[in-house]
């Protein structure tokens, strides 16, 4: 051991005569002290950022410098201690005397003041160079691209290219990400290939992300099928995809030809499918992934994934214990479980939530609010509802978006306050959109108000000539108040732009596969035993005093007139499908394209109460809770 001992000692260095990271030869150190660089070095290691200052002090007053390495690590050790004013001192040490670093110091500095979030002090670092290498090129488009000032990455990699450094994997990775227009995109995907770099993990992964980004779905999978060695980091690009542009379908697929392939699921793999889940209503299969997400207990993106799914599948019971017992919660966590609860029917629990953030929670964002004012929409609270918008910007520092503005628009409405509405919609701080204006439509057909639904519906028109959504609200409109021949003359112009109403469609999972229920549509290899078993439960509740709602007939742009048209519309034929397939203590879970109809609303309920089921209906605009004989929404939706 001995000899080991002395043959590490003559590898150890005794000197240093000349400062390694000087561009400068002839600078050499006259007054040497190894002991104080090497307690540099160590205190460094250790992160003892307060003694290894006190160091850096003495050895400036002595004149001594480190080797690159020792202020590498202490530029490390003031990034733990996320000191700034320690870093800059360290830049000044480095700097002073006139004299300059090599690259591999000034890049460390660079990404110092980046980790720190002064771009401009990279900026002028950078600026300073008299020679860049690609990690200096590469840092600084990394950062612009991460705080996206995604003009500057881009116009970096311009002047990248005209200073002759070639782009490696990572900063195409970068600057993909940079990118705002198919154009420039496609052009970069073209530099990928001419030089060879397309088939690196994270440049095809984030190829995939910004097709995907862009909405180019296809060329994303074109990307990903070019994929000559798989690679997990590939996989969970594709998947994630498909999972944000609601193709639950394909991203499932997807994840199982995954694992069939043999890669694991790792937490971006089950985010994503979570997310499909969500889409799909499919509480089952996210059930099933729930087990695989116990290994990573503690995540804390994969746990408001779950929460999320189980809020979207209206199973509140499970988003709670979720909820409950997650050691960490963020701001998403909390304004998941608000909204979740709002959207349920549960306003005044989630307005309690909301008071307890304010009290234990981080500190509310927009979409914190927009779960609030969701709840007072959806319960009717128009003064609390004034409340929280009218304070959001003072107290949360939240100014009111398009969603928020739509969110108390929605309450008006719901109230019957149509000049409030009009007024706010005057007052909005942005330009009204279609959403905007199919709620005051929509309003106006609650209240029969004609002339203001015209004029709704016509600055619809004009910003969409084909939004379908117009033309029926504005034909319903028409139909309850008799205006035959202007019903006429909408379906006409329907009629002649090629427009037709999507036709209301539900969907149920049983025994872990979707099945589809159109009205008028009997492919379903039950439909007639499905028929024959709703005919029996109609009759049974009329006896208990169920009235078909012809009114919703009338609004029928097919003019199906015939009150039969309304016992088997999509979601009635779904309810009765659950009560065939599933035992009496399992809840009814059904997802529909359409908002439920009034009827129907009323169907539920009383079918819930004579089976004695809990049925859950989801719709675009709020899930519906029916038990006993009362609905979570308490008719108010």
């Amino acid at each position: 051991m001995k000899g080991v001992s002395k043959h590490l000692q003559l590898l150890r260095p005794n000197t240093l005569h000349r400062c390694s990271y000087s561009g400068n030869s002839s600078f050499v150190s006259s007054h040497y002290v190894p002991t104080e660089t090497e307690s540099l070095l160590n205190l460094c290691y250790q992160r003892d950022l307060p003694k290894a200052m006190h160091v850096l002090d003495a050895m400036e007053r002595r004149q001594v410098w480190a080797d690159a390495i020792t202020y590498s690590e202490l530029i490390k050790c003031c990034l733990a201690h996320g000191a700034v004013r320690e870093g800059k001192r360290v830049h000044h040490h480095i700097f002073s005397n006139g004299y300059h670093p090599k690259t591999f110091l000034t890049n460390t500095l660079i990404n110092m003041y980046v980790k720190f979030n002064l771009l401009e002090e990279a900026q002028v670092l950078f600026d300073k160079m008299p020679e860049r290498n690609v990690v200096s090129w590469t840092t600084m488009i990394s950062a612009y691209s991460n705080a996206k000032l995604n003009d500057r990455a881009m116009r970096l990699l311009v002047f990248m290219f005209r200073d002759g450094v070639m782009p490696n994997m990572f900063t195409f990775s970068s600057v993909l990400r940079a990118c705002e227009r198919l154009s420039d995109l496609k052009q970069l995907h073209s530099w990928i290939m001419k030089v060879g770099l397309e088939s690196d993990v994270f440049v095809r992964s984030a190829l995939i992300d910004v097709y995907s980004k862009l909405g180019e779905l296809l060329e994303a999978s074109s990307v990903f099928r070019e994929m000559i060695t798989g690679d997990s980091v590939v996989w969970n690009s594709i998947i994630a995809a498909f999972a944000q542009h609601s193709d639950g379908d394909e991203a499932l697929h997807l994840y199982k030809s995954m694992r069939t392939a043999g890669f694991p699921a790792d937490q971006s793999t089950l985010t994503s499918v979570l997310r499909a889940c969500t889409s799909l209503s499919l509480l089952e299969l996210g059930r099933q992934v729930h087990v695989n997400v116990l290994k990573f207990d503690q995540d804390l993106i994969l746990n408001n994934a779950l929460l999320d799914m189980y809020c979207k599948c209206g199973n509140l019971e499970d988003a709670k214990f979720i909820f409950n017992r997650m050691a960490k919660k963020d701001v998403i966590s909390w304004s998941t479980m608000i909204a979740g609860l709002a959207q349920n029917g549960f306003s005044t629990e989630a307005l309690n939530l909301f008071e307890s953030m304010k009290v234990k929670g981080p500190k509310p964002n927009h979409i914190t609010i927009l779960g609030v004012l969701f709840a007072c929409s959806h319960a009717g609270l128009v003064h609390e509802g004034w409340i929280y918008f009218r304070s959001m910007k003072n107290l949360y520092g939240v100014d009111p978006g398009r969603e928020h503005y739509g969110c108390m628009l929605d309450l008006l409405g719901r109230a019957g306050k149509l000049d409030d509405m009009v007024k706010l919609i005057n007052e909005m701080n942005c330009e009204p959109d279609i959403v905007t204006w199919r709620t005051l439509l929509d309003a106006c057909r609650a209240r029969q108000n004609v002339d203001l639904a015209t004029y709704a519906a016509k600055k619809i028109l004009k910003l969409d000539p084909q939004d379908t959504g117009a033309y029926v609200l504005l034909s319903n409109i028409y139909a309850i108040s008799k205006r035959w021949n202007d019903v006429a003359e909408v379906r006409k112009t329907m009629k002649i732009r090629g427009i037709r109403k999507e036709p209301g469609c539900s969907w149920i999972e049983v025994n872990k596969q979707i099945h589809a229920f159109i009205l008028g549509d009997k492919s379903h290899p039950q439909i007639d035993e499905i028929n024959r078993k709703l005919n029996q439960f109609i009759c049974r509740l009329t006896g208990a005093g169920y009235v078909p709602d012809t009114n919703f007939v009338l609004q029928d742009l097919e003019g199906e007139q015939r009150e039969d048209s309304l016992r088997y519309h999509s979601e009635k034929l779904a309810i009765v499908f659950g009560i065939m397939s599933f035992p009496k203590e399992k809840t009814i879970r059904i997802r529909k394209n359409l908002k439920i109809c009034g009827d129907c609303h009323k169907f539920a309920k009383l079918i819930a109460k004579l089976e004695q089921r809990h049925i859950v209906i989801r719709d675009p605009i709020r899930y519906h809770h029916f038990q006993d004989g009362v609905c979570s929404c308490g008719d108010y939706w």
